[in-house]
């Protein structure tokens, strides 16, 4: 599983965000292969209604990590990535 920090610039208004704007997504991918997991980053952003995808920080977490329950419990994205092979969070400036 890798985990992404990423910026993107939003195509349209989206949650907080006008067109135009950047927001800042942490992004989970449930894929072994780094180039792979990139490409899965950035296509689940534009897929969001973005562009011009910015992966700040990369970060692999060993299965160890992942199967941890209190890591579980406290990261949701985490799990829910676990469940459906990713999870996108935006964030809010």
């Amino acid at each position: 599983m890798y985990v992404f920090s990423a910026s993107a610039t939003a195509t349209k208004d989206i949650a907080h965000l006008q067109s135009g704007q950047q927001g800042l997504f942490i992004v989970y991918i449930d894929f072994k292969d780094l180039f792979g997991a990139e490409n899965l980053c950035k296509l689940r952003i534009m897929r969001e209604g973005f562009r011009d995808v910015v992966i700040e920080k990369r970060q692999w977490l060993t299965p160890d990590k992942c199967q941890d329950p209190r890591i579980q419990s406290a990261d949701k994205a985490l799990t829910e990535a676990l469940q459906c092979g990713w999870a996108i969070q935006l964030f809010e400036a």
